[in-house]
C-alpha cells in the first residue's frame, strides 16, 4: 500500500475503498502541511463524486478529530451542543447556547465561518467589538465553566485538519457532500468532549440539501456516525425554504438575536426552531424528563431574561462590551446605505429562492468568495418578507444595508428576482418535519 497523497487521491477518484491507514495518513499530511491545498481540493472532489462507505466516514471523522487536542471536562452538569448544517438567517446558536446554559447545561460551542451562501456563527460574533472568537483553550475552558456557555471558533488545537479542509471546501464547490459534512461537523464536536449533540439538518431552497430526502440521509449519517463514536446524538429536519430570521448578515443578525433574547422582537418561526432544538438538548443531557418539560424550561429561560443575562456574561468574558445587550446598536457597525427594497408589483409572497437571498448578502460583502476574503460585518438584509405575507408600497420585500450605491442596487435586483409574488393565499409548510434518533 502506497501512502503518497496523489495515490490516495487517485484510488478514491477511481472508486476504491480507502483503508483507515490511508485516510489517517492523508489527514496527518493535511495537518502538517505536507499535503498541498491543491491535493486537499482534489481529495474533497474525489469524495464528492465517489462517496465514502460508513467505515471510511468514521475513519475520516476520527482522523480529523485526532488531528488536534480532544477536550475532557469536569463540570457539575452535562456538556451539550447543537450544530446546524447552515442556512440563511440561521441565528439560532446565538440564542440557544445561553438558553441551555441558563437551564443548567454547559455549552462549549465551536462554530464555523460562512460556507457558500450561508452565514457563519463565528462571523456574527466577530461583529462584536473586542469579542475574541478564537481564544486559547484555557480561556475557552474557563468561560464555559464560569458562564455555562462559550461560542468560539476552531483554535489551532481543535480539529486543525478540518479547519483547513473547511476553508478549501467553501471555494471549490465541494460543500454539498454528505460524507464531508458528516466528518467536518462531527470531528469538531467529538473533539469538544460533548455528552450530547443535537443536529439541525436543514432542507429547502436555502439549504445545502434542497430536498427533504437528502436532508434525511445526512441526518441519518450524522446520527449513525456520532452515536457509533459514543456521542448521544439526535437530529431535527427543519425548513429552509425562506430565511429563518428576518435578518441575514452579520451585525444585523447579532442585533436580531439580542432583540430576541430581550423580548424586543420574537418571531414565531425562529422561536419555534430555537425552543425545539434547545429542548432536545435538555432531554439528551437529562436536564428534563421529557420534551414537554424541556420546552417549558427553555421558554422560561428566554422569557425571564436569564438567557439574555448568560449571553451578556459570555460576551464580557470573551472581551466584548459589558453593556452590549443593553446598547448593542451603539457597538455594532452600521452600513452607510439603508433603504427598502420594494417589489415591482403588490402581491403575496408565494415562494423564495432563499439561496439567492444568501448570495445577495455575500455579494454585498457579508460573505466570502475566497478563504482569505475579509467580511464587511455591517452589510446585509433585514425585514425580509415571509411566505404568505403581502408586500406593497408600505411593506417592502426587505431593507438593504449596503456599503455603496452600486452594491445596494445589485442586491436590490437579486432580492427582487428571489421572490415570487402572486395573488393566492399561501400557508408555509411546517418548520420541523421530523426527528431522527438512534434506531433500536
Amino acid at each position: 500500500m502506497t501512502l503518497l497523497p496523489q495515490e490516495i487521491i487517485r484510488r478514491k477518484r477511481d472508486g476504491a475503498t480507502l483503508a483507515d491507514e490511508e485516510i489517517h495518513h492523508f489527514i496527518q499530511g493535511l495537518t502538517s502541511g505536507h499535503v498541498s491545498e491543491g491535493q486537499a481540493a482534489s481529495f474533497a472532489m474525489a469524495i464528492f463524486f465517489r462517496g465514502l462507505s460508513v467505515p471510511e466516514r468514521v475513519a475520516l471523522t476520527r482522523a480529523m478529530m485526532n488531528s488536534g487536542e480532544v477536550l475532557k471536562w469536569d463540570l457539575p452538569g452535562p456538556v451539550l451542543d447543537k450544530h446546524s448544517t447552515g442556512g440563511v438567517g440561521d441565528t439560532v446558536s446565538l440564542a440557544l447556547g445561553p438558553a441551555v446554559a441558563a437551564c443548567g447545561g454547559y455549552v462549549p460551542m465551536i462554530s464555523g465561518r460562512g460556507l457558500g451562501h450561508t452565514g457563519g456563527t463565528l462571523d456574527k460574533f466577530d461583529s462584536i467589538p473586542g469579542y475574541v472568537t478564537q481564544p486559547d483553550i484555557d480561556t475557552f475552558r474557563r468561560v464555559t465553566r464560569e458562564v455555562g456557555c462559550a461560542i468560539i471558533g476552531q483554535t489551532a488545537d481543535l480539529a486543525p485538519a478540518d479547519k483547513r479542509l473547511y476553508a478549501i471546501r467553501d471555494v471549490t464547490a465541494t460543500v454539498e457532500s454528505i460524507d464531508l459534512i458528516t466528518a467536518s461537523i462531527l470531528s469538531k464536536k467529538l473533539s469538544a468532549g460533548l455528552h450530547g449533540l443535537v443536529m439541525d439538518v436543514k432542507f429547502g431552497s436555502g439549504a445545502f440539501m434542497d430536498n427533504a430526502d437528502d436532508a434525511r440521509a445526512l441526518a441519518e449519517s450524522l446520527v449513525l456516525v456520532a452515536n457509533g463514536a459514543g456521542l448521544p446524538t439526535s437530529a431535527l429536519l427543519t425548513d429552509m425554504d425562506q430565511s429563518l430570521a428576518s435578518a441575514a448578515g452579520n451585525a444585523v443578525e447579532m442585533a436580531y438575536a439580542v432583540d430576541y433574547l430581550t423580548g424586543r422582537k420574537r418571531e414565531a418561526r425562529f422561536h419555534e426552531v430555537t425552543v425545539e432544538l434547545s429542548a432536545e438538548m435538555l432531554v439528551l443531557g437529562k436536564l428534563a424528563a421529557d420534551i414537554v418539560e424541556a420546552r417549558a424550561k427553555i421558554e422560561e429561560a428566554i422569557s425571564s431574561g436569564k438567557a439574555a443575562e448568560v449571553f451578556q456574561r459570555m460576551v464580557t468574558a470573551l472581551g466584548g462590551p459589558s453593556d452590549f445587550v443593553e446598547r448593542h446598536h451603539t457597538h455594532l457597525n452600521a452600513a452607510p446605505i439603508v433603504r427598502p427594497i420594494h417589489a415591482e408589483r403588490s402581491g403575496i409572497v408565494q415562494k423564495v429562492a432563499t439561496r439567492d437571498v444568501g448570495v445577495a448578502v455575500v455579494a454585498l460583502g457579508g460573505g466570502r468568495t475566497r478563504p482569505q476574503d475579509a467580511i464587511d460585518h455591517a452589510v446585509g438584509l433585514t425585514h425580509l418578507a415571509e411566505i404568505g405575507e403581502s408586500v406593497d408600497a408600505d411593506r417592502p420585500l426587505a431593507i438593504v444595508h449596503a456599503r455603496s450605491e452600486e452594491a445596494a442596487k445589485a442586491a436590490e435586483r437579486m432580492v427582487r428576482a428571489a421572490y415570487t409574488l402572486g395573488d393566492a393565499k399561501v400557508e408555509p409548510g411546517p418548520m420541523i418535519l421530523d426527528r431522527i434518533g438512534v434506531k433500536s
